[in-house]
């Protein structure tokens, strides 16, 4: 077990590095540079190329990619991840500052999807090829192909525009939390269930639930004790990344809802070409990635004995 957690954090650190180099050239590839136009001015005025030359060589963008990356990744190592082109706030402090939102939006949205993504999954399973296995198969298809930025914008339209009880953005009061806390919580909700759903079935077939109920035991001890001890196994490939996706924020959804968070903030970092935001960004998603699906391993060997990690099963 040791030998195994040694290698993924080896090979994590592997990941990382390859993630920041495939970044750091796909950013700078990108045309346009962070010091163009001044931000401030709508039509966007060229900046003087004196004071563009001077703000290049400040941040030490007139340097090669090598030595720029070079600089950034030794920085990096040591905490400092520069400061937003287009703030001047540091990005550390950047992300202290817009993470906890980003949290809240997912913590609360995660109370809400994974309770009715195992309860929808759970009844679909348990009375299948029913009006309520047809009504869950509707709801997670439709979920599944309606994107979600078209979920907001419906939402807005319905209960800001049209029926004025929620407002269409912003956050700070309860009222700003509705919308997109609900709208976050159907894209999870649909997935949760087809999963829940899938394992369930194949564990209602298996010859120790016939066992099982020859016993005499009840349905309910049947489904709970039995059933879904043994299906959830196979979920927690699926909650861990799930969860960490959820307090890193989505796109979309902050965006949409102008919500203070990473999402957005990284969202705004791209439009801008911020390379230090986007950089730090990006690299935290990929360290929790990494870090989520090591300890979804981890979880799947302490759950399952036959599970053998770094050796045969």
């Amino acid at each position: 077990m040791a030998r195994y957690v040694l290698g993924r954090f080896v090979g994590m650190i592997g990941v990382l590095l390859g993630v920041s180099i495939l970044i750091f050239l796909l950013i700078h590839a990108i045309p346009g540079g962070p010091f163009d136009s001044l931000p401030s001015t709508k039509n966007e005025r060229p900046v003087p190329e004196h004071i563009r030359a001077a703000l290049l060589a400040k941040y030490g963008l007139d340097q090669p990619l090598y030595v720029q990356y070079i600089r950034y990744m030794s920085n990096a190592l040591r905490g400092d991840f520069g400061v937003s082109f287009h703030t001047g706030e540091d990005v550390a402090k950047f992300i202290a500052r817009t993470w906890p939102v980003t949290i809240q939006l997912g913590l609360m949205s995660l109370l809400i999807s994974w309770p009715l993504g195992l309860l929808l999954g759970m009844l679909a399973a348990v009375r299948p090829n029913t009006w309520v296995d047809y009504v869950t198969s509707i709801f997670v298809v439709t979920t599944f192909v309606t994107p979600t930025f078209v979920l907001a914008i419906m939402a807005i339209v319905l209960f800001a525009v049209k029926l004025h009880w929620l407002p269409s953005g912003g956050w700070g009061t309860p009222k700003h939390l509705v919308l997109p806390v609900i709208v976050y919580a159907i894209t999870g909700i649909g997935g949760l269930a087809r999963w829940v759903r899938s394992n369930m079935v194949d564990a209602l077939r298996a010859e120790y639930i016939r066992t099982a109920r020859a016993k005499g035991l009840t349905e309910p001890i049947v489904v709970l004790r039995h059933a879904f001890k043994n299906a959830s196994v196979p979920l927690i490939t699926v909650l861990t990344p799930a969860l960490v996706n959820m307090l890193l924020g989505s796109f979309f959804i902050e965006l949409i809802f102008r919500i203070p968070g990473m999402g957005g903030a990284t969202t705004a970092a791209i439009y801008n070409r911020d390379y230090p935001v986007i950089m730090a960004m990006i690299l935290l998603w990929t360290f929790a990635i990494t870090i989520a699906y090591l300890v979804t391993d981890l979880l799947y060997a302490w759950v399952d004995p036959r599970v053998r990690l770094g050796g045969k099963v």
